[in-house]
């Protein structure tokens, strides 16, 4: 069954270039291309000239998540770059490296490879949950952050231990925990799940069944599935251990660059309640801003709103407190 094998660094390498080389909307064609950082092969979709803007996708969808932002911003004046986390689209398929301090590496890694001294950091879910962490443990990489669905790290490890209603929207973590079942789970019947994960995630103006289609089609790559997963088993299996107690720890480091949080009023996978408190591990201007009616995937559900908000606090000068 796909992904139910251990992978190799170049699991599905073929097919995935298929899949996931995509053009965006209005037609215009982004550069597709692999750089390598923290010992593994990252593919990437590149948009536009100017400051670095890394986008980071969340579970369970790929570098594609951002193509309008990506047009966005390189309309704006940024290089906009998106790049697949390890396991995921384009990039490799590697046994080991799924810890968010070795994935957080992986981010700052590209960061050096694309030849920039910083990026503002973009991140969606998973992605958001590994801008935070790179954010505070290589601060001098990041130029800004932006987090959309995700509290921070800490506020996450709280609220699925002492909130039973977090931890019950994300019951699909807890699921996650169990052996190869759950990659059977995302890559039966052509990735039917991720359709409904998707579909259910969302408020009332979810993606298009094109966009659906096409991360069905991404979750199927082999060995996808099982390190899509890898993330989430380390974030629950480690909440007892001393490499979970460690990186909990960890950040407690306070976020030192100008932070702006996003998240939609009907998120139903992270609820309000949860996001809202990361203000508290950061000690640099922080933006909260709410998107009414949106929900877990507010940069798709609206893409023009989003993308607003997000440039014009990119140009903001002094974003304040």
């Amino acid at each position: 069954m796909t992904g139910s094998s251990t992978p190799s660094a170049h699991t599905g390498s073929a097919q995935s270039a298929s899949v996931v080389h995509l053009d965006i909307p209005d037609g215009r064609e982004v550069t597709h291309r692999d750089v390598a950082a923290n010992g593994a092969r990252f593919h990437i979709a590149e948009l536009g000239e100017g400051p670095l803007v890394l986008l980071l996708h969340g579970f369970p969808q790929f570098w594609w998540t951002w193509r309008h932002q990506l047009v966005a911003l390189a309309d704006a004046g940024f290089r906009a770059v998106a790049m697949d986390l390890r396991g995921v689209g384009g990039s490799d398929r590697t046994p080991r490296g799924y810890d968010p301090a070795g994935l957080a590496l992986d981010i700052t890694g590209v960061i050096r490879s694309l030849g920039e001294p910083d990026a503002a950091l973009v991140g969606h879910d998973l992605g958001g949950y590994l801008a935070w962490t790179a954010a505070a443990m290589r601060p001098k990489l990041v130029r800004r952050l932006a987090v959309t669905s995700m509290p921070h790290p800490r506020r996450w490890r709280s609220a699925m231990l002492s909130d039973v209603r977090q931890s019950r929207a994300n019951s699909y973590i807890w699921g996650f925990q169990r052996p190869w079942l759950p990659e059977r789970q995302l890559t039966a019947d052509d990735g039917a799940l991720v359709g409904r994960l998707i579909r259910e995630w969302s408020g009332p103006q979810p993606p298009d069944e094109k966009a659906v289609e096409i991360y069905r089609r991404a979750m199927c790559i082999p060995s996808t599935a099982h390190c899509s997963i890898e993330p989430y088993r380390w974030m629950v299996r480690s909440l007892a251990r001393p490499d979970g107690i460690q990186f909990n720890r960890r950040m407690k480091r306070p976020v030192r660059v100008p932070t702006l949080h996003l998240h939609g009023t009907l998120d139903p996978v992270t609820r309000t309640r949860s996001a809202a408190g990361s203000g508290e591990y950061v000690e640099a201007p922080y933006r909260w801003r709410l998107f009414d009616g949106l929900g877990h995937f507010p940069h798709e559900e609206d893409p023009v709103t989003f993308s607003t908000e997000l440039i014009n606090w990119l140009k903001d000068p002094e974003p304040d407190r």
